[in-house]
This record gives structure tokens, C-alpha cells and sequence, in this order.
């Protein structure tokens, strides 16, 4: 179901959305939904009707990415290049072409895999740690390392629960050491989530990507025509929350997007399950924490637990390792210390982040679409669910978001996984 090809449908409705409108792309898009929407079964539930609208429309339909999204990085690049690069364009991660590759290779053959910020975490966390007694004394410390890095990724190995403190000074030196420069973006292959990666093919439905955003923990998806030695498109969970917030107005998204937090049942998880850094503890512990439990941000709690007083995404890590100097007064990073860093140098350099503006929270009374307009304008991940006393009740990420937009049908995938990507506990595949 998952794979069909949809040829005609895809040609034809590409060159229905592509035509003069004053509406931008998003929005053209979902008065397509809203057509598809008008003429389903009626005895079909809201859900059901959206899976099946959004099921009739080809991946190849979504709007190209900015150019600046579209970013490809060579193997033989350095990983502090490749982390300047990941951060000038504020992007989590980026598809890395084989340098070797022969001129006519596929699209699979092109790629060794991609480059993430929770890849580069294991490659940190492993610096910061002392060396084992059992390490190998023999080659080159950038061969121990990379062993070291490559054996690591399932994370199993990353020493004890609690991440080492790192004095103020460690970055700096790390930085600057030709071990780090030396360091090549296919010398961490072994932290890449698989190789080279999952794609979409054009003719997929949205349905598909939204599952794979959704269920499947996936942040983004490259698009590819398997005739094709590129990459084509690149959706984002950030980009398809833009698409539903320029649907705002149209029946179907108002009919979904005006229901209260609490009515679809977000936040998902209970205050007590929240996963979260106090901020006296090493930043370290955050990163690990992210990279353990998978997930792209964590927020920073004061000595009670309850009240939230910053937030750490885990792009953030780049500060590390592009501005190592921010630290050098401090005895340890901690939690707080690096926030107050960053956000200093950031106002310094006169920088637009949210990492300045600093979180953004909501009640559970606010609705899907008040959540969604907020994520958009505010360019952010995740918001934190606050009660009138401002204790933490939960986080809403656009995956939550999207987890609620439609659901997976018993057996829709198949084999598409099929020696590709782990599944979650919880899947019905």
C-alpha cells in the first residue's frame, strides 16, 4: 500500500497545484485536502477521512525545501567543518556524499549515510570521558577514537548513567587539537542511525511521510526518484507544521486544529515521566540524555524539579565545539552555565534564536491550532505545558503533533522497513 506507484495520479495533481494562485504552496496544498476532504465516505471518522485524504496525494506534491535546507556535505569534509556547517543553516543533520563514488552511481551508491547532531554527541561524549585500562595503547589516538566512536552508537557503551563533568577549558583544547581537526565526517560513519538512509520515493503519499514523522521518530525525509542520483526534496516535521499552519481557515484543518490540548489527549507524557536536567548538573548529562532517549530536546529544571528555567534542543550541542572560548571562566559546564554562556554570546553577536528568547510554554487549555501557529512563528520544536503556578505538566513536540493529525492502519507498511530501520515498541507492522 505504502510503495504503490502513483504515476498519473502524481503528474496530474502536481500540475493542479503548480498553477497561478495567489495562495502560497502550503495553502494550495491544503485546499486539495480540503477537496479530497468534501467527497469521503460519510460514515467515515474525522481520522479516518483525513488518513484517506492525505493517502491521495504523492510526496512529489510538497513544496521543495529553501535551498539552504538542501545541504550536502563530502565525506572527506572535517567534522568541525561539518559542524559550522550544520549550524550556519541551522539544520540537524545532512545526507554525506562518498567522494569515491563512481559519476554514475544511483542515489544509493552516492551516500555513505547522513551526519546528525546526536551522531556528534557520541563523538563528544566520548572525548569527555576518561580513557578504559582495557583501551587499546597501540596506533594513533585518532584510530582509538574513532574505534572507539564507531563501536559506540548503540549507546550501550557510553560509560556511566551520569555524564562527566567537563571543566571550562576542555572545549577549548578539544577544538583545537589536531586530532579534531583531523577528524573526518566518514571517520564517524559508526554513529550514522543507518546507512545511507531511509528515503521516500516520489510517488509515496503523504500518508507515509506523515506516519514515518510521526510513529517512526523520523525528523526529516529526503525525497528521491529512483531513476536519479540525487536527492530531489527534503520534508521536515518543521516544514509540514508550516504546510497546517497555512491551512488555518480551511474546514478540515479547523475541524481538527480547534480542539482543545486536553481533548486529543497532549500532552502525551506525565510530568513524572518528563525527561529533564537539573540545571546544576553537567550540560553533558543533557546531550546523553538526548542521544539515550532519543529524542531533540530537554528542559532545564530548577532544584525542585517542578519549575522549568531554560531549555537545551539538542542542535545546541554546536556550541560546544563553535564557540568553546564562552566557557573558559567557568570551573564546570553545568546545565545553567551553559545557558547563560550562550545566551550572552548570543546577544554579544546580536544573534536571533529562540535559545534568547527562551522557552515558550502553553496551557492545556490552548488549542491545536493556537499550538501549532505558535510553533511556526516561533521557528521552535517543542513547548512546554505549564498549570497556573507555571509547575511543568508536559512537553508537546511537532512529532506529538503530528501523532494526532492521523494514524497508522493495521499491516500499511509491509515490508517497507524491511532490513532498514528498527521498529517502535509499539508498532502494529
Amino acid at each position: 500500500m505504502a510503495s504503490m506507484q502513483l504515476m498519473r495520479r502524481e503528474s496530474a495533481f502536481v500540475h493542479e497545484v503548480t498553477q497561478d494562485s495567489p495562495k502560497s504552496p502550503e495553502a494550495r496544498l491544503g485546499m486539495k485536502v480540503e477537496d479530497l476532504w468534501d467527497v469521503q465516505e460519510p460514515q467515515l471518522t474525522p481520522t479516518e477521512n483525513l488518513n484517506a485524504c492525505f493517502e491521495g496525494i504523492p510526496v512529489s506534491a510538497f513544496p521543495p525545501a529553501p535551498s539552504s535546507l538542501v545541504i550536502e556535505i563530502k565525506s572527506d569534509t572535517s567534522l568541525e567543518e561539518a559542524v559550522r556547517i550544520l549550524a550556519e543553516h541551522k539544520i540537524l543533520s545532512a545526507p554525506v556524499v562518498d567522494v569515491d563514488a563512481p559519476e554514475d552511481a544511483s542515489w544509493i551508491d552516492r551516500y555513505i549515510g547522513v551526519v546528525e547532531f546526536a551522531g556528534i554527541i557520541v563523538w563528544i561524549l566520548h572525548q569527555s570521558e576518561p580513557p578504559s585500562p582495557r583501551s587499546p595503547t597501540s596506533g594513533s589516538a585518532l584510530e582509538a577514537a574513532v574505534n572507539r566512536v564507531t563501536n559506540a552508537a548503540s549507546l550501550g557503551a557510553l560509560g556511566p548513567e551520569d555524564a562527566a563533568a567537563t571543566s571550562g577549558n576542555f572545549f577549548e583544547a578539544l577544538t583545537s587539537s589536531e586530532f579534531y581537526k583531523n577528524t573526518k565526517v566518514r571517520d564517524i560513519a559508526g554513529s550514522f542511525r543507518w546507512a545511507p538512509f531511509l528515503a521516500l520515493q516520489k510517488s509515496n503519499s503523504f500518508l507515509t511521510m506523515l506516519l514515518l514523522l510521526s510513529s517512526y521518530k523520523m525528523k526529516s525525509i529526503p525525497v528521491v526518484d529512483l531513476g536519479e542520483a540525487k536527492i530531489d526534496n527534503i520534508i521536515t516535521q518543521s516544514s509540514v507544521i508550516h504546510m497546517l499552519a497555512e491551512c488555518a481557515g480551511l474546514q478540515w484543518f479547523e475541524s481538527w486544529g480547534t480542539r482543545k490540548l486536553s481533548e486529543i489527549g497532549l500532552p502525551l507524557m506525565p510530568p513524572d515521566r518528563i525527561v529533564k536536567v537539573y540545571e546544576e548538573e553537567p550540560v553533558l548529562q543533557a546531550f546523553k540524555l538526548m542521544r539515550k532517549k532519543k529524542i531533540g530536546g530537554i528542559p532545564i529544571v530548577d532544584s525542585s524539579g517542578g519549575k522549568v528555567v531554560g531549555n537545551i534542543s539538542i542542535r545546541d550541542v554546536h556550541f560546544l565545539l563553535t564557540a568553546p572560548e564562552i566557557y573558559h571562566d567557568y570551573r564546570s559546564i553545568t546545565a545553567k552555565n551553559f545557558s547563560t554562556a550562550v545566551k550572552g554570546y548570543l546577544e554579544t553577536h546580536q544573534e536571533i534564536s529562540p535559545f534568547v528568547r527562551g522557552m515558550v510554554i502553553c496551557t492545556k487549555n490552548y488549542s491545536i491550532k493556537e499550538l501549532i501557529m505558535k510553533l511556526d512563528s516561533e521557528k521552535i520544536h517543542r513547548v512546554y505545558v505549564v498549570d497556573d503556578a507555571g509547575n511543568l505538566e508536559g512537553v508537546i513536540t511537532l512529532r506529538d503533533i503530528l501523532s494526532r493529525l492521523v494514524h497508522e492502519p493495521r499491516g500499511y507498511f509491509g515490508d517497507f522497513f524491511d532490513g532498514v530501520l528498527p521498529l517502535p515498541s509499539n508498532s502494529r507492522v
